[in-house]
């Protein structure tokens, strides 16, 4: 494996590139807004019709800081797209990237039948040379997988795994920690890294296994350390000390940081769970148990269930009797993404318990598939806490702590409130009259 700068590789692609990206979701927008405005001519392919026709006219299709801007500059300089089906987009693309859905099953594997379906339609649409640059989250071994599906000797295959986070996802691809490509084509690995020069960001050229397997690990790491910090807060609870304090020691310690120190109701959202379940199958099915990684997952099942507990207890002694707030239903600020919320999982959990529950949330207006029983979505945040006996805050919203909390009390039926993310002051939220129960405090 090489670790390079930009400037220190050997090949260097032409600067401007024919790319191409199947998939308009979370991953193909991002790279494919991000691509045209470093000077790239970037064809976004999607089957979704409404989808391709709403992105033509600059309208974004996800809630996401900076996108917009991105898109209309790309739309306006006519180095962007977007087109009705791969087939019709590839042809002319010296560098495919697959962007596609890669949902799980219940054991943890990864379902690739789109990634397969795309392989297979694009595979003869390709011309002699191109890369294909697989971006899906894939199970270790799948850019074998593509070759084999693509049955082209004179097409290489390239894994260029993504580290977005939702809500900073243009803020990720502009200015990146890494960028990480893998194939047994160095030529091609490094001319897909070449695209993104501009950037500055170091550049690994590794084989496609590797590459595959870094995405995996940084996740489970990320998912590890935040499940680390609330155990912490819960022994902070029992021994009656100040997690905020705890971690800001902690923080200072140049070998830990202070990035993913937040405790919190449980960590979730569309990737640390489904690429720590991912991995956890993959190294049991190498003949790997992985216990630490194990513990990491159910740790992060007991918060869940411990932020539940503390709503449970704040409603009373008949909880089917309690309206309960919520503040919150993104699974962090900055998104309107609910899959694998923690907000939506508690909120689900106090229903299925009898608790009528009302809940806000800035960025979510539409209707929550995930959201099922007795949930009322409602679009204003002191309309959700009419008459309840809690209050939980449940996403990191700087907003909510602009919010009146004197108006908030008065419109409660009993001024309590369970804060699953710290995210207003102890002192100052009882001073106004508030039971308040936070996470990793006495």
């Amino acid at each position: 494996m090489d670790h390079m700068s930009p400037s220190g590789s050997p090949s260097r692609a032409d600067p401007a590139q024919n790319v191409a990206v199947v998939g308009a979701g979370y991953v193909g927008l991002a790279t494919s807004v991000v691509l045209a405005h470093l000077g790239h001519d970037v064809c976004c392919v999607d089957i979704d019709s409404d989808k391709v026709d709403q992105l033509s006219r600059g309208v974004p299709t996800i809630f996401e800081d900076g996108l917009e801007p991105l898109l209309r500059e790309g739309l306006e300089s006519g180095r962007l797209r977007f087109v009705l089906g791969a087939a019709n987009g590839v042809s002319d693309a010296r560098f495919v990237f697959l962007c596609v859905p890669t949902p799980q099953h219940e054991d943890g594997s990864a379902d690739v039948r789109a990634l397969s379906a795309a392989a297979r339609e694009i595979a003869p649409q390709l011309k002699a040379g191109a890369v294909v640059v697989n971006k899906s989250t894939v199970p270790v071994g799948s850019t074998t997988l593509i070759e084999r599906l693509l049955r082209r000797h004179d097409v290489s295959v390239v894994s260029n795994p993504e580290f977005l986070r939702e809500g900073t996802a243009i803020a990720d691809c502009l200015r990146p920690d890494r960028i990480v490509v893998g194939s047994d084509d160095r030529q091609a690995a490094e001319d897909v890294g070449a695209l993104f020069d501009a950037l500055g960001a170091p550049l690994i050229v590794t084989d496609a296994a590797t590459a595959e397997t870094i995405k995996y690990a940084a996740n489970a790491f990320l998912a590890t350390k935040l499940s680390f910090v609330n155990a912490v807060a819960t022994l902070c609870e029992h021994l009656g000390a100040s997690v905020g304090d705890v971690l800001q020691g902690l923080g200072y310690d140049h070998r830990i940081g202070f990035e993913y120190l937040q405790p919190g109701p449980g960590w979730g959202g569309s990737c640390l769970p489904k690429d720590t379940r991912a991995l956890l199958y993959m190294s049991e099915r190498a003949g790997y148990e992985f216990p630490l990684l194990r513990e990491v997952i159910e740790t992060n099942e007991t918060q869940l269930q411990s932020v539940v507990d503390k709503v449970l207890r704040a409603a009373g002694p008949d909880p089917t009797s309690a309206v309960v707030a919520i503040w919150g239903l993104s699974f962090k600020a900055g998104t309107d993404d609910t899959r694998r919320s923690p907000a939506v999982e508690i909120a689900q959990r106090l229903a299925r318990r009898g608790v009528q529950v009302r809940a806000y949330d800035p960025a979510v207006t539409g209707p929550v598939p995930e959201l099922r029983g007795d949930v009322d979505v409602v679009g204003d945040p002191y309309e959700a806490c009419s008459d309840a006996s809690v209050l939980a805050v449940l996403t990191d919203w700087a907003e909510f702590t602009d919010l009146d909390l004197s108006k908030t009390r008065e419109v409660m039926a009993a001024p309590r409130m369970v804060d699953a993310r710290n995210l207003f002051d102890a002192a100052s939220t009882r001073a106004l009259g508030f039971e308040y129960v936070g996470v990793g405090n006495s």
